[in-house]
């Protein structure tokens, strides 16, 4: 037969590891996002006007401090288990709290602004391709040839006359115009598919993040408790 804080203790050590793996979830998703071939590209390339070079660090420190937090939180409660204290409980609440006090303002920026990475990312591309187009720069070549290798698309449609000589001299070997993707539609269609995936993976952790709240709250109550029922009946003699 298994006590009260045996059993919080075989209940709560799983969840505390998908806390952890929540988290590493989290800190590979934010690594990959911003060491990715595609956000690297854009990054390296956008110009200091543009707000896609800030976002995309926003995003990674954002992404690691959180992880750690879950992280964190796991731990502190895995411990206060097994050590029944609720100092320990008390902390790993708190660290859940942060993590809850962080995602709700990046779920709701995800939301309101949206399209604001999406669109500096096209922005990019425009610039690039642009100066390409009327200077015939051999730097932004180089950097307009390498966007179309990561992206696998060529050129785009151009309302500033034939276009024809830039994508022959910077989309990749053997790819013909016709038969390419455009690139401003393949940079958005890239961009919703990695969207909604950190959408999906927010809404996860945000839901899991209020249950480890809950989960942390009732562990303290039950230390607090039983401790107070282990103090009944018994008393010393002065």
């Amino acid at each position: 037969v298994c006590t009260q804080q045996e059993l919080l203790l075989c209940q709560s050590l799983p969840k505390n590891l998908l806390f952890q793996l929540l988290g590493l979830s989290i800190a590979t998703l934010s690594t990959v996002t911003h060491y990715g071939l595609h956000f690297t590209l854009i990054s390296n390339i956008s110009l200091e006007s543009n707000s896609y070079r800030v976002i995309h660090h926003a995003a990674f420190y954002f992404g690691i401090c959180l992880s750690m937090t879950l992280i964190l939180a796991a731990l502190l409660s895995s411990a206060a288990t097994v050590q029944e204290s609720q100092c320990l409980t008390a902390m790993g609440f708190f660290c859940f709290a942060l993590a809850f006090c962080g995602l709700i303002p990046a779920a709701c920026w995800r939301y309101t602004h949206g399209t604001e990475v999406e669109n500096s990312m096209m922005d990019v591309y425009d610039l690039v391709y642009e100066e390409v187009r009327r200077n015939a720069s051999s730097f932004r070549r180089h950097e307009l040839t390498a966007i179309h290798e990561a992206f696998l698309c060529c050129g785009k449609r151009s309302l500033f006359g034939d276009t024809a000589n830039v994508e022959r001299k910077t989309c990749p070997s053997g790819q013909v115009r016709d038969a390419g993707q455009d690139c401003l539609q393949e940079i958005q269609d890239f961009l919703k598919k990695h969207m909604d995936f950190v959408s999906m993976l927010l809404g996860i952790t945000i839901g899991f993040t209020v249950y480890g709240m809950i989960l942390t709250s009732f562990l303290w109550f039950s230390i607090h408790f039983s401790s107070n029922l282990d103090r009944k009946g018994k008393y010393t003699l002065r």
